[in-house]
Formats: structure tokens, C-alpha cells, sequence
């Protein structure tokens, strides 16, 4: 960092490694964009569409078999339509198709290496010694490879060890609210701010929940997604800065003010 050609850094990785990396930028003025951990809601309002918030749902949580940033991971739904989400997305998860990653029938296959898959299994035994329970799945899978069951997680309490943890695999948390200000305060509720859902049919109120949810991005009726168009990047323990778009492009770029005046212009 102390070379003079290095005029910035960007990071993708932990909340410690992006603290590591703040210091040193910090330390020899170098400008610096974070992208750190997430724990992103999605909320399901009782107006929402639930079957498609149920497809959309496991393709948040599923994608890249759950080791992903912006990665649906904590599931809100208000109490009207909660029992029938949760019955309809634990249907979804315990019939997913695991297997090899290269076949294209494959929906949820192994994690990057043994390591993760020990670490979620550890947090989620974590997370049952804390008082949750277990709605589905729960352990690695007895086969060779780094597999993770589709696990679903309910009762899960803010004085749970790893109630603010990031899960990075296919581990869903369930939380059922009781109205549209208590999914706001819940998923507002995580050292992390990275991005966030929204299902509603009635989309300016889709707008109005969004814009109380501090993170920096939020998705209406899609899990949160990532395109070269958009800007990428969040609040919190998720880091700053953005990446992608123009927003991005200009993070690293120095803005210079040339004016040219006429000598007998007033200073």
C-alpha cells in the first residue's frame, strides 16, 4: 500500500480483512471501497404473491449453494401469510436436487471446501445450543464432498450466539412478524447493510418499505442481484463505497476543477 503507484484498493472479503485493509489504505491516504459480509432480509408482505415469492425465495438463499454476499438469508414474512410461506419454502428446500455442481439438474451442490461446510454445520449447532430449532435439514450430508442439507432455522432470538453471524451456505432463517413496521425493525436488526427484498403487489408500498431499510441496495419482488449496470455495494458491516455502474468508475477517479477566466474578471 505504501507504493506510490497504488493509488487505491477495493476488497471483497471479510468484515476483518476490510478492517486490516481501512487501516493501511487510511494510513498512506489511499482511498478505499469495501465490500464485506451481508445477512439480507426478505421480507413477504401479506399482499405479496407467494408462490413466486417462494421461487424467488430459494433462488436468493440457493444461488452458488448459499456462499454468496447479497444471498437471501434471513426470511420475514407478517403473520397473515407466514405459516404458508414457511410450509411452501421448507417444500421447496427438502426437495431440492444435490449433486454434482457441473450437472445441470444439480440445484444445490457442495461448498468451496470442507472448511465451510464444517463451519456452517458448527454454526447452526451454535445456533440450536442458543435456542433454535430445526424445521429442516440441520447437518452435512453423509457423502464424500463439502455438503451442507438445504437447512431451515426457526426461533432464532436476538440473545442467540449467532443470531448476528452471517450464514455463508444453505442455511434459511425464518421469522415470523407480526405486521410491516416489524419486518422493517427486524431486518434492520444485523450489523450488516449490504442489500434486501421486498414482495408486495402494491409496488409504491414496496418503495416506502425499501427506503426504510438501511442497507445499500434493496430489491421489490427479487432477491438481490447483482448487474454491471447497477450499483453494488452497502452500509454498515458491509463495507462502503460501490462498485459496477458509473457510481463505481468514479470511486477511483480524481475529479479535477480546471476554470479559465478573463483577466478582468472579479476574484
Amino acid at each position: 500500500m505504501s507504493d506510490h503507484r497504488i493509488k487505491g484498493v477495493s476488497l471483497t472479503g471479510s468484515e476483518a480483512a476490510g478492517a486490516s485493509i481501512a487501516a493501511e489504505a487510511g494510513k498512506h491516504l489511499k482511498k478505499s471501497v469495501l465490500e464485506l459480509g451481508g445477512s439480507d432480509a426478505f421480507i413477504v408482505l401479506e399482499d405479496a404473491d407467494i408462490d413466486k415469492a417462494v421461487e424467488w425465495a430459494v433462488v436468493g438463499r440457493i444461488n452458488n449453494n448459499g456462499e454468496c454476499c447479497i444471498a437471501s438469508k434471513r426470511f420475514i414474512a407478517v403473520e397473515e401469510i407466514a405459516d404458508t410461506f414457511f410450509e411452501k419454502l421448507q417444500h421447496k428446500f427438502a426437495n431440492l436436487v444435490v449433486g454434482d455442481p457441473m450437472d445441470s439438474k444439480t440445484e444445490l451442490g457442495p461448498l468451496c471446501n470442507v472448511e465451510a461446510a464444517v463451519h456452517i454445520a458448527d454454526q447452526v449447532k451454535r445456533a440450536v445450543s442458543g435456542g433454535a430449532k430445526i424445521a429442516l435439514g440441520g447437518k452435512r450430508m453423509d457423502q464424500a464432498g463439502a455438503y451442507m442439507e438445504a437447512t431451515v432455522l426457526t426461533n432464532m432470538l436476538p440473545d442467540n450466539p449467532v443470531y448476528y453471524e452471517e450464514f455463508f451456505g444453505p442455511v434459511a432463517v425464518f421469522f415470523k412478524v407480526k405486521n410491516e413496521q416489524a419486518a422493517i425493525d427486524l431486518a434492520n436488526d444485523s450489523p450488516f447493510g449490504l442489500g434486501g427484498s421486498v414482495f408486495t403487489q402494491d409496488i409504491e408500498r414496496g418503495k416506502r418499505v425499501a427506503d426504510q431499510i438501511d442497507t445499500g441496495m434493496v430489491f421489490i419482488n427479487h432477491p438481490t442481484w447483482t448487474q454491471a449496470d447497477l450499483p453494488f455495494g452497502g452500509t454498515k458491516g458491509s463495507g462502503y463505497g460501490r462498485e459496477l455502474s458509473e457510481l463505481g468508475i468514479y470511486e477511483f477517479v480524481n475529479k479535477k476543477l480546471i476554470r479559465v477566466s478573463e483577466l478582468s474578471d472579479p476574484f
